[in-house]
């Protein structure tokens, strides 16, 4: 139970001030404006980023509204520690960025603010209103299909709170009097542990598709049940993320597997017929050999842990794992064409990132890798002499060597080499030089595949060819 929550539940504020005009808005339901002062509520300013006050605080001495909103208000409220602070003012973007030397206006279909102190960035923007028909193109516009590609339409705090996605993220925090304002009952949901949309949902899904996405990640994050009208038109609406650029899903695939709860993301993305829009080629191979979901599963659960110990976790390495099944399909199908294993695993890995890029981007300083923890996984085989040495210094020599252990972990037929790179890696020097030794002496006695030697083309080893040393 949060705290302070239950008394000001009980206390509904002032009616909202404005009739909001637009026809979404006018179907939707109507709720009162809570304002919950700042004895009713648990969130600190010693919880907040020092970088967001000062945003705050400058655009409060200039004479502008300024509120944290969204996610960082819900999750203080939550008791969570808030990573991102996101600031809404009725600035615009131009007056924003005159009164910080440290900002700079980003985006063209939705304008904002990108406040920078050192490695942080605080996200300013201005106040939205819903787009209707008579809204100038070069402010807002949508598609046919009711995406929109363009919106820049400025309004009142009002406005702003019911054109937001979700009732959770409605929350604005006030920098005047350290109030919480509460348009759309995002707190009651809170209290509910309830993902419901603002508006039609299937409207605001086609008007952006990575909603779906979000109330995902959102569940996946905060054990929240998604609201069944909010819920009902997801799995028919999923093919709507084909019109979503690749570049911004790659994004977004970051944020639903690496905020701490990628297992249960993953879930719930298969679940919602979602998991295949964003990788459909691992979609085709887990139909076709369910037993490869185990092996993303347990990397999944490896990143999880990692970030609850605050450990880096590269992007190379959950692609690496997500489209591993895609990869080890391909690099068997150019195994029996007769290809050899080296050529047949790079042509995998480049067959592999060509396809998936259609669907999600991979910038390449994340393929790159991804496709050498492929590859590594047969150099790791070869650990005769000083061979062995020369892999385990290997800058890409622990994320094969991980990716590896997973294979082992989840039922591949590489045990015996995990665990001899794992005894190598536990032994001293001594210890080192009789593993290798051992090796070398076990390849020496197995037997050995006699290769069968091509038939050459040339006309030099054609039998009518003649002598092929002789010059004439």
């Amino acid at each position: 139970m949060l705290k302070g929550i239950p008394s000001f539940l009980k206390r509904p504020g002032d009616s909202i001030r404005q009739l909001l005009k637009s026809e979404r808005q006018q179907q939707s339901e109507k709720h009162e404006l809570r304002i919950v002062s700042r004895d009713e509520h648990p969130i600190s300013r010693s919880g907040i980023s020092e970088s967001a006050l000062k945003v705050l605080y400058r655009l409060k001495k200039a004479n502008y509204d300024a509120f944290l909103v969204g996610g960082c208000v819900r999750d203080a409220l939550l008791g969570l520690h808030p990573k991102d602070f996101d600031v809404a003012t009725n600035a615009t973007p131009e007056q924003v960025d005159r009164l910080f030397h440290n900002a700079r206006i980003i985006g063209r279909r939705f304008r904002i603010v990108h406040v920078r102190y050192g490695r942080e960035i605080i996200e300013v923007t201005t106040f939205r209103a819903p787009h209707d028909t008579g809204t100038a193109k070069s402010h807002a516009s949508q598609t046919d299909q009711g995406l929109l590609v363009r919106d820049n339409v400025f309004g009142s705090i009002e406005e702003d709170a019911i054109r937001r996605d979700f009732t959770i993220n409605a929350l604005y925090y006030n920098i005047r009097d350290f109030s919480i304002h509460d348009y759309a009952g995002g707190i009651n949901d809170i209290e509910q542990r309830l993902i419901r949309m603002i508006g039609d949902p299937e409207t605001r899904y086609r008007e952006d598709p990575v909603r779906m996405l979000r109330a995902i990640r959102f569940a996946a994050k905060l054990d929240f049940n998604i609201e069944a009208k909010t819920e009902a038109p997801i799995r028919a609406s999923a093919t709507l993320l084909r019109q979503i650029p690749a570049a911004r899903l790659f994004e977004e695939v970051l944020k639903l597997f690496l905020s701490g709860q990628a297992v249960e993301t993953f879930r719930l993305l298969r679940e919602y017929n979602l998991f295949e829009q964003l990788f459909p080629y691992t979609e085709d191979a887990l139909q076709e050999t369910p037993d490869k979901e185990s092996f993303i599963i347990k990397a999944l659960h490896n990143t999880d842990k990692r970030i609850q110990q605050n450990k880096p976790v590269t992007p190379a390495f959950l692609f690496a794992a997500l489209l591993w099944p895609v990869a080890q399909r391909a690099f068997g199908d150019l195994i029996r064409s007769g290809m050899p294993p080296v050529p047949a695993m790079q042509q995998a890995g480049q067959q592999t990132t060509a396809a998936q890029v259609d669907f999600t981007s991979i910038p390449k300083r994340f393929s790159q890798p991804m496709r050498e923890i492929w590859e590594f996984q047969l150099r790791l085989e070869r650990r005769q002499g000083k061979r062995a040495y020369q892999t385990a210094e290997h800058p890409r020599f622990r994320a094969a060597y991980d990716f590896l252990v997973l294979r082992s972990e989840t039922g591949e037929n590489v045990h015996e080499l995990a665990q001899w790179w794992t005894d190598f890696q536990e032994s001293d020097s001594h210890s080192r030089r009789n593993l290798v030794q051992h090796n070398e002496l076990h390849d020496k006695q197995a037997p050995k595949k006699r290769r069968r030697r091509r038939r050459s083309n040339s006309k030099d080893s054609h039998p009518k060819s003649g002598n092929r040393n002789n010059p004439e």
